[in-house]
């Protein structure tokens, strides 16, 4: 049974990265830095593969630490997006007092092209963000529970 959890568990690490994939490159929904952040930690997390076939628990502590990571960032870009608090300097064109003109045009020029704190598709009144947060938090559990089971 622990062993078909750890399946699942991948699985949905797996889901979750094509998913982002698919609304970039074929809903056209680029990404902002955040939503970039939350993929890295799945692709670690993905690594827990590795207890399909070695000992179990490095690799299933690798998976819920990814996933968990993961959801962790997803809470706080959901904050970003609620204004509840401020994103990193990436995500925003920053000041512009006192620019001259060429320079303000070099910022403008430079700044992202999708903002942190703008939501860009939402279901049941959750972003992606926030979407990303509780399916990582789930994973996570998934392979908390794989070990137990084992």
């Amino acid at each position: 049974m622990g062993r078909q959890i750890q399946m699942l568990a991948l699985a949905g690490s797996a889901g979750l990265l094509l998913g982002a994939l698919a609304f970039e490159y074929i809903g056209g929904m680029a990404p902002c830095p955040l939503c970039i952040w939350q993929r890295w930690p799945h692709v670690v997390a993905l690594l827990g593969a590795g207890a399909l076939v070695l000992p179990t628990l490095p690799f299933a502590l690798i998976g819920a630490g990814g996933a968990a990571t993961s959801g962790g960032i997803g809470v706080y870009h959901t904050g970003v997006e609620r204004g509840w608090w401020e994103g990193p300097a990436s995500c925003a064109a920053g000041n512009v007092s006192g620019l001259t003109p060429e320079e303000l045009l070099a910022q403008i020029l430079e700044a992202p092209v999708v903002r942190c704190d703008e939501v860009p598709w939402e279901m049941l009144g959750l972003s992606m963000a926030s979407w990303n947060a509780v399916a990582s938090f789930g994973i996570a559990a998934l392979w908390l529970l794989s070990l137990r089971l084992r």
